[in-house]
């Protein structure tokens, strides 16, 4: 959104302890110093550093457990290229929007955030969906799953054949290495597909953190016998 540049507020909004270390990328001043004072009395969260685009967030700090992350900003970045950015650093990120740019939802779901917050939610339902989404938790919103919903791209699970076949040994069970014997492919290259996998997962709104994850949601897609469809 356009607005009031945001530049080095003062702070520090750090709490003592082990808390989460939260980064805010909003270029609107005053929803900024109002999210950051929202979360200034949370013990196990702290705001680490607040900035107007994610380039100049990562400058102030490229150690944050989660950012929170506007779609509209005055830089015109997109909100995919934002989050993959982010993830690139080891970073996820939680949507922080008023909800009425559901081109914009879509485009940061693709990149695989873990939900959308809305900035008319109640504080206390804000802080509950930044504390989850810090411990990497997906935090599931109706504002998020409507504008997924709206886009099949997001929710079809469709792979290339050779992606399939190492994801139905390797949810099996097997080992990276016995699957790479098994297919005659390098280690390396398996867990690039594994990798490509998670992401599409991932992009899909259906993270999959564990190897129980990984059969389960391949299972639903039909690549594991019993699952609702099969994409071969």
């Amino acid at each position: 959104m356009a607005g009031v540049a945001v530049t080095d507020l003062p702070g520090p909004y750090a709490a003592p302890g082990t808390a989460r270390r939260i980064g805010i990328v909003e270029d609107h001043q005053a929803a900024a110093v109002g999210l950051a004072a929202m979360l200034s009395d949370q013990p196990d969260l702290t705001v680490a550093a607040i900035a107007p685009t994610v380039p100049a967030l990562l400058r102030r700090s490229a150690e944050l457990d989660l950012a929170i992350l506007d779609l509209r900003l005055a830089d015109g970045s997109s909100p995919r290229s934002n989050v993959e950015t982010l993830h690139d650093r080891g970073i996820p990120c939680l949507v922080h929007t008023s909800g009425d740019w559901r081109d914009l939802i879509r485009s940061a779901a693709r990149a695989g955030v873990l939900g959308v917050a809305l900035k008319s939610d109640p504080a206390e339902r804000t802080i509950a969906m930044i504390r989850a989404a810090a411990s990497g938790k997906q935090v599931a919103t109706t504002a998020w799953a409507s504008a997924i919903d709206s886009d099949p791209a997001l929710t079809n699970i469709n792979l290339p054949p050779r992606q399939r076949e190492v994801l139905e040994h390797y949810a099996n069970g097997e080992t990276a290495a016995s699957v790479a014997h098994k297919l005659g492919l390098s280690e390396h290259t398996v867990n690039d597909y594994l990798s490509r996998i998670r992401r599409r997962y991932a992009e899909a709104g259906r993270p999959v953190r564990s190897r129980v994850d990984l059969y389960r949601e391949a299972k639903r897609d039909g690549y594991i016998g019993g699952g609702d469809r099969r994409n071969r």
